[in-house]
């Protein structure tokens, strides 16, 4: 197994995508390509896109060419149904079951011979202790950005024995809005 996709939840019986999905199982890669470019299902276009994701996930892990897979395992597993009514007559309804799946693609090598890992090519280096101080120190010395001093807003000027603000004070300040009805 050298690279994988997955798709979950497509909104397609997975009878009618196994019928699709049995076109291309164990063929080579280009082979798969063609023949889902013209087959006249609504799930070809849905498993030649999952099979480009499953060739671009093995070319980024692994240094290979697309001319040496094939597709070693699909599989068209069932995913959770949605049940929904349909009213019929007399006042009845007849249940609706919406069936969804999930799509695994997994391709290998028609060699045997194993490919280099992309990914495994250079080590990481370890900074030294005393780079890493020099680091700490430069960061240290970059001054900070000032901020921007808000200006503190003045509470609304009350009238002589008044607790709260008058009609005109919290239209003015936007604390309260008013509604308007018909009856007066």
């Amino acid at each position: 197994m050298l690279g994988e996709a997955k798709l979950h939840y497509l909104r397609i019986s997975p009878r009618k995508v196994r019928l699709v999905a049995d076109l291309i199982r164990r063929k080579p890669v280009l082979e798969a390509k063609n023949i889902l470019s013209f087959t006249n299902k609504r799930s070809a276009p849905i498993l030649l896109k999952l099979l480009n994701q499953a060739i671009a996930n093995t070319k980024n892990q692994y240094e290979i060419k697309e001319e040496e897979l094939y597709i070693s395992k699909i599989t068209v597993d069932e995913g959770p149904r949605y049940k929904r009514w349909r009213a019929v007559s007399r006042g009845m309804a007849h249940p609706i079951q919406k069936k969804t799946s999930h799509i695994h693609i997994v391709l290998d090598t028609l060699t045997k011979k194993k490919p280099k890992r992309v990914l495994e090519t250079k080590p990481k280096e370890k900074a030294s202790q005393a780079e890493l101080k020099e680091l700490a120190k430069e960061r240290v010395k970059k001054p900070e950005v000032q901020k921007e001093k808000r200006e503190t807003e003045k509470p609304p000027v009350l009238a002589k024995d008044q607790k709260t603000p008058s009609f005109k004070q919290r239209i003015q300040k936007g604390l309260k809005k008013m509604f308007r009805r018909k009856a007066f």
